[in-house]
């Protein structure tokens, strides 16, 4: 079972190199870059990965083209923002030795916002499909929240993927006016309707749901600051989701 690892990056200097650093149970690193202007592709390389450079093709379209690329079958999805704990590295190690028993695999991700750890608030465990043989799974989502598809058995591995998400409120904001512009694309290109309604009870129901049903209060003021931006990403997306209607 030979493995290669994919990232797709722009502009990742900041996190390029503790995601490689942390894929040394991967055969192959092969870093896809949609033009960078600072040092990723440099420290890239100089890190051992092979590096590809071609035009942007959507979130699902960029991952599933370096899979194609890649020179193994098996494939570990990595974003530039995230690296394996030991614990998950230990575990691929030992499947390499044993075989794979499935199509894919999927893994807890935890994610550490605002310089913590977040347990609760819908974050953890955040189940994802990254390890997948690429002749049975591809990525799926033509424009936000893609993920992996398998057309096989999954497995599951019990270590964590760690994200390294905000580090700021400000980070937070302006990853939420990305990608509800996106998740308001993807509505307006399905006929979605985004009633009034929704715009006005979806966000404290999200609030709601986040910081008291799922536990938030528990991850203390990281999980209010979470609660409360979850639902302005469901505010903002509906806004914006009528004004393209």
């Amino acid at each position: 079972m030979k493995i290669t690892a994919t990232i797709i990056t722009l502009n990742e200097e900041r996190n390029i190199a503790r995601a490689i650093e942390s894929l040394r149970c991967c055969d192959e690193i092969l870093i896809l870059d949609s033009g960078s202007t600072d040092r990723t592709e440099e420290l890239a390389e100089k890190l051992g990965a092979r590096v590809i450079g071609a035009g942007w093709r959507g979130y699902a379209g960029q991952k599933n083209w370096a899979a194609e690329q890649a020179s193994h079958d098996w494939i570990l999805s990595l974003d530039a923002d995230e690296a394996l704990s030991e614990g998950l590295e230990a575990e691929i190690w030992n499947l390499k030795k044993t075989g794979p028993r499935y199509d894919g695999y999927s893994m807890p991700r935890m994610a550490r916002y605002l310089g913590r750890w977040i347990l609760h608030s819908g974050w953890y465990p955040d189940r994802k499909i990254r390890l997948y043989d690429r002749r049975k799974g591809k990525f799926m989502g033509d424009f936000v929240h893609e993920s992996v598809h398998v057309s096989g058995r999954v497995g599951n591995l019990e270590g964590n993927i760690l994200h390294f998400t905000c580090d700021s409120l400000s980070e937070h904001v302006k990853s939420i006016e990305k990608y509800t512009t996106l998740a308001a694309q993807e509505l307006a290109s399905g006929n979605v309707q985004a009633p009034l309604w929704r715009m006005l009870f979806d966000p404290p129901w999200t609030f709601m749901k986040s910081y008291v049903l799922q536990r938030g209060f528990l991850d203390g003021r990281e999980g209010l600051a979470i609660a409360y931006m979850a639902a302005f990403y469901t505010f903002l997306k509906y806004a914006k989701a009528r004004n393209m209607g």
